[in-house]
């Protein structure tokens, strides 16, 4: 027999996109992914943006400070429109059992108003991760500045946090890749891992995985990376493994890690020989010490290929790899399109929305 998982009993996510590149980022994820059990929530000052969303709750923030016209990339605007509506976000968080925040760091909106959101949701004991980007190198050192410092804000104020550079972008995609693609790329890696997670706790599993264990390894966990890879063929299980946790998108590798959950899926030919041949590959990079909670399930969509999620936490932050520069051939998902980032009235497109989160690797 064969039982539909009732959404409304497991545990309830909550997705929040702020500012210009955090709303373009559910957006993406709404319309590529079928993701379930997670509630979407775009939250911006600039009204007109917001209106854009398809997000299922749109929260304007700061109204009456910014009237409705956006931060203006100024941080301190963004602090003070969070806190003027913080009583509106709670509204909309409360019962989430775990929340992600997306945002690109540098602009108004996020970079300020992200820390303001974040503390709240953590005083509320709702487990919340930040996936965040830094941004590319032709927007400026001052730009830099201000996402580095919003970062340095929000650190003490989640359970887990995601910083990926943008300009790593660069290094992961074919050169001649156009700007919309590499973005197209940005968006469909933010899908595929909110999905990880949230299948993971969703999905029954043969061994199965629940809120629990996702809480155990990912809260006060600081500096986290998390991977997705699939693979079809020959040993498919270790390919599929390798390349969830080798990861350029990120700073941290996996090597060292002190606390691991991983999720393998395949489909009904999924052999019990594939599965430790997967684990062997992620269980040799973490450290011997390490929390390892392990889940398997069977999905029968998956024909010919199997899907390895993986969560590591407990990196040594003194320890930073080099990755070998791999280039990601075709987005495996479909993202934003050209059409969904809009104008405003001038004619002048929100440099805001561009700052789209980065924080998986692309599924090969």
């Amino acid at each position: 027999m064969l039982i539909k998982p009732d959404v409304n009993k497991f545990a309830k996510i909550k997705v929040l996109g702020l500012g210009g590149g955090g709303t373009n980022a559910l957006n993406s994820m709404i319309s590529q992914a079928q993701i379930q059990g997670v509630d979407f929530v775009a939250v911006n000052t600039d009204q007109q943006h917001l209106l854009a969303s398809v997000a299922q709750t749109k929260v304007q923030i700061g109204d009456g400070i910014t009237k409705g016209l956006g931060a203006g990339a100024d941080p301190e605007i963004g602090k003070r429109a969070a806190e003027e509506s913080l009583e509106r976000i709670k509204e909309v968080i409360t019962g989430a059992d775990m929340a992600f925040l997306t945002y690109g760091a540098g602009g108004g909106t996020g970079t300020g108003g992200g820390p303001i959101i974040a503390d709240l949701a953590h005083k509320m004991g709702i487990l919340t991760v930040a996936v965040i980007t830094k941004p590319f190198a032709f927007e400026g050192t001052r730009r830099m500045i201000v996402a580095d410092e919003g970062i340095e804000n929000l650190r003490d104020k989640v359970d887990t946090l995601i910083v990926i550079p943008n300009q790593k972008l660069l290094e992961v995609v074919d050169k001649n890749v156009s700007l919309l693609e590499a973005f197209k790329l940005a968006d469909s890696v933010l899908s595929q891992g909110v999905q990880g997670i949230s299948d993971i706790i969703v999905m029954p599993g043969l061994i199965n995985v629940d809120f629990a264990d996702v809480k155990t390894i990912m809260t006060n966990a600081g500096t986290t990376l998390m991977g997705v890879g699939t693979s079809s063929g020959e040993n498919r299980a270790s390919t599929a493994a390798r390349s969830a946790i080798a990861s350029p998108l990120l700073d941290a590798s996996i090597e060292g890690a002190r606390g691991v959950l991983f999720n393998i899926t395949g489909g009904p030919d999924m052999t019990m020989n594939e599965v430790d041949e997967a684990a062997k590959v992620i269980t040799a990079q973490a450290d011997p010490d390490a929390q390892i909670i392990f889940g398997a399930a069977i999905d029968e969509k998956l024909i010919d290929q199997v899907k390895v999620t993986v969560v590591a936490t407990g990196f040594d932050e003194s320890r930073r790899r080099f990755a070998q520069i791999t280039t990601i051939e075709e987005p495996e998902q479909k993202a934003l399109t050209q059409e969904e980032v809009t104008p405003s009235e001038d004619g002048q497109i929100d440099e805001d929305q561009f700052d789209i989160p980065t924080f998986l690797r692309q599924i090969r």
